[in-house]
């Protein structure tokens, strides 16, 4: 699941797919609506893919929760973001049992939960890794290194 045009505006209540640059910022596309609007340079945008959660260790990505949460509902909806804060703290912590309790608020929780369903009612949530470019890159510059050291001999 590609997560990276996938964007979160502060002060929108939607999701949106990045569909082109502008003027002034951007064109997005509400995920729900299919509507096309601009957010401009001074809205405060994130991506989806930037996005983790505070654990003990070390921060989680957005995508690894997802991916916890499809695995536990076998790719149907999560609770809703509208359950009782004991509710949410407690599907939360068996999707992410290790998370930082100071730093992640319920308030975080439902907007993880929010996200996910809307993602998943798009048919946006798969179990597969997205495929890093740069191992491939490594892994092809690997490989013609071997062969320039075979011409060579």
């Amino acid at each position: 699941m590609d997560l990276s045009k996938i964007l979160s505006i502060s002060g929108k209540p939607d999701l949106y797919k990045h569909i082109a640059q502008s003027r002034n910022g951007i064109v997005i596309e509400g995920i729900t609506d299919g509507k096309r609007i601009n957010a401009f340079s001074t809205d405060k945008i994130s991506s989806l893919q930037d996005i983790a959660i505070y654990t003990k260790d070390d921060d989680l990505p957005l995508n690894d929760i997802f991916q916890n949460i499809f695995k536990k509902e076998d790719g149907k909806e999560a609770i809703s973001h509208k359950a009782s804060n004991k509710e949410i703290k407690a599907y939360f912590t068996e999707i992410l049992s290790d998370f930082d309790e100071e730093r992640v608020y319920v308030s975080d929780m439902k907007r993880v939960f929010k996200w996910y369903n809307i993602l998943q009612k798009q048919g946006l949530i798969d179990l597969e890794e997205p495929v890093k470019e740069e191992s491939e890159e490594n892994s092809e510059n690997n490989e013609n290194v071997e062969e320039n050291k075979e011409n060579k001999e």
